[in-house]
């Protein structure tokens, strides 16, 4: 039996899922082959960036929604999002004809603003973090006499979010040994750990957070020195959509009660999984929706063996940062590389550079000569050069080649070789 009384039961989150149905997109529980070779488990994917809006949040929004009084969608609904509850809202309050105001920070990536402006909510921004912005949420709404919703300390938002559970139970083609679900505020693994363990009280609910934001962890730990309060709102993560400072009161007790662990990645794990859920499922998530998936890269060995649930919270992932994700990943696996060569300065030096790059199967893609800010004689030459490879494997054969052509070769960016 569960600590009682919690704030939401899994009445609650069945109740939301008769009040949900027709209403969203029931999306694919399907499992990875491929990851769960690589990876040693089987894996069986929610795909929740498959929403309209791309995110898990338009559950939560819309059970909100639906309990407002004649009186109160008259007056309108206001909401704190830095995006993807932000677009949860004003789509369906657009749908039932309710107004909406969202408060976004200024940082909020472009991409979840002009999103959140497409289903006619009049957006604000507003300060430099999330906890300035939902202050004057509160305030803006107080002032005009709207309902405010929360982003995740509310029992029906809490409830909402939960029937991601109930149908990964129902439509997962195997039982669950364990589901991996991110964290920010609370909200989705509060309601997906009622569902879960009311429906299969043996399955083991773990909850990632970004490293740089461990506030739910540190909150249940009772840890005052986490590193958040270093940084800014979305600090260096690509993981903003988890990047919570506070986490929710209500999801708290839930969490604590409930979920079995809380484990934390680092920001290499969180663009791996990025780039293989493009690369192999050829769906695009954001750092947070790629959050389940760095848990099981980062480490294999607990999940090795056991049926995996992974959630993919969203897909609201800016363009540059994605193009950005995918540059890295390459540079990271050797398949780019940007190498710094010593020549002398003749006719036919680069000629003669590029011929052994292509003999030792390279592709130059930049080439830069550095004349001027260079330790070499005047004669010489320090020629920056991004070449692309099959694997580390051939840019090492290819520094190989280059130094035995004579060349002196520094690795500047890339995996380098001892």
């Amino acid at each position: 039996m569960f600590p009682s009384p919690l704030p939401i039961t899994l009445s609650d989150v069945e109740a939301a899922a008769r009040r949900l149905h027709g209403a969203l997109a029931r999306t694919w529980t399907t499992e990875s082959l491929t990851l769960g070779r690589l990876l040693g488990a089987r894996l069986i994917l929610k795909f929740e960036n498959q929403q309209f809006t791309a995110s898990f949040k338009e559950r939560g929004a819309l059970n909100r929604l639906l309990a407002l009084s004649d009186a109160e969608r008259a007056r309108g609904v206001i909401a704190m999002s830095a995006g993807n509850h932000a677009q949860g809202v004003a789509y369906h309050a657009q749908r039932l004809g309710i107004p909406a105001t969202i408060v976004m920070p200024h940082a909020t990536p472009f991409v979840k603003v002009e999103h959140t402006q497409a289903f006619a909510a009049e957006v604000v921004l507003h300060g430099d973090t999330l906890s300035e912005a939902f202050e004057h949420a509160r305030t803006l709404g107080r002032d005009r006499g709207l309902v405010f919703v929360h982003p995740y300390d509310d029992p029906l938002i809490m409830a909402g979010q939960g029937t991601v559970g109930l149908e990964m139970l129902e439509d997962a083609p195997c039982p669950l040994d364990v589901v991996v679900v991110p964290i920010g505020g609370g909200g989705l693994i509060s309601g997906m750990a009622t569902a879960l363990k009311g429906r299969m009280p043996g399955i083991e609910v773990i909850g990632v957070q970004t490293a740089l934001y461990p506030s739910m962890r540190d909150a249940l730990r009772g840890d005052k020195s986490a590193p958040v309060a270093a940084v800014p709102w979305t600090g260096a993560t690509i993981a903003e959509g988890i990047a919570v400072k506070q986490p929710g009161v209500l999801t708290r007790e839930v969490v604590r009660a409930l979920v079995d662990d809380i484990v934390l990645v680092d920001e290499e794990a969180l663009e791996r999984a990025v780039v293989l859920l493009l690369n192999i499922e050829k769906t695009v998530v954001e750092g947070a929706g790629a959050a389940a998936l760095a848990a099981v890269l980062a480490a294999p060995e607990r999940f090795r063996g056991r049926t995996v649930g992974l959630v993919l919270s969203g897909g609201n992932i800016d363009q540059r940062l994605l193009a950005s994700v995918l540059l890295r990943d390459l540079v990271r696996t050797g398949r780019l590389a940007r190498l710094r060569i010593a020549l002398h300065d003749t006719v036919g030096s680069l000629a003669k550079i590029t011929a052994l790059i292509a003999e030792a199967g390279g592709n130059v893609v930049d080439v830069a000569h550095q004349r001027v800010f260079s330790t070499l004689p005047a004669k010489d030459t320090s020629l920056e050069v991004a070449v692309e490879t099959m694997d580390a494997r051939c840019l090492g054969a290819l520094v190989d080649a280059l130094r035995a052509g004579g060349y002196a070769v520094e690795v500047l960016d890339g995996p380098g070789r001892p």
